[in-house]
Order: structure tokens, then sequence, then C-alpha cells
């Protein structure tokens, strides 16, 4: 069953609506989404842009650190591009808790197509107040 402040998050996030993002699962500090890279997703060497690989990693990210509750935003994020992505690769973000600590946290996201791993991307979040 997915955290229900997952679900209220998705179901306002436009952007990642728009993308054909889709939550497979999430629990308490983890997440799994899936993707379909298309043809509006693309660059001009024939390949998925870096930014949507982030933007996926950010948005399973986003999802294991909201599903405790409390509002959580990035504080920052990195990736790394391991592999090339095409179109109609079906992609999916692991996102993974490793530390909360007070207000602060880390999270990290394998993407995947298939079993190869393509991108690896490490979130810091912040819980706001109120």
């Amino acid at each position: 069953m997915i955290p229900e402040p997952v679900v209220r998050m998705m179901a306002d996030d436009t952007a990642s609506t728009a993308l054909g993002i889709e939550v497979a699962g999430a629990g308490p500090g983890w997440a799994e989404l899936t993707m379909t890279v298309t043809g509006a997703m693309v660059n001009g060497h024939g390949i998925g842009h870096g930014g949507y690989v982030f933007l996926f990693a950010d948005t399973a990210f986003a999802c294991a650190c909201n599903s405790h509750g409390p509002v959580t935003v990035a504080a920052g994020a990195d990736v790394t591009f391991v592999a090339p992505v095409y179109q109609g690769d079906r992609l999916t973000a692991r996102a993974t808790e490793r530390t909360r600590y007070g207000r602060s946290g880390i999270y990290d996201v394998t993407v995947t197509r298939g079993d190869e791993v393509v991108a690896e991307f490490r979130g810091r979040s912040r819980t706001l107040n109120g």
C-alpha cells in the first residue's frame, strides 16, 4: 500500500504525470517508480536527455522522502549517468533512505533498464517547518 502522503503529492505533480511516471510501490523511506522514455525525451544525440533521467530519479527521491508525512523538499542532489537510455526504454527508479537526522535526510536512487544500471542519484532532503 502506497503511503497517503505519496499518493497526495503525486496527484498534484503535473510534471511527473505528464511524463508518464508511475509509482509501482512505496513505503516508509522507499519508493519504486517506472517511466518509458518517449521521443520527446530524446536529445540531439539520439539518446535520452539526462535532464529527464534526473527528473525521474528526483521524483522517486521525492516519493521516498515524503513517505513519512511531513512536507520534505530537495536540499541538493547529484547524479551519475552510467549508460545511455533510448526511446522506448522502460526505466525503473528505486529510492532508498540511507539516513534521516533532524530535518535532514540522504536518499540513494538507482535507475535501471531491466537489470542494467543506467544512473545513480543521491538526494539530500530537508523537511519544512509547519
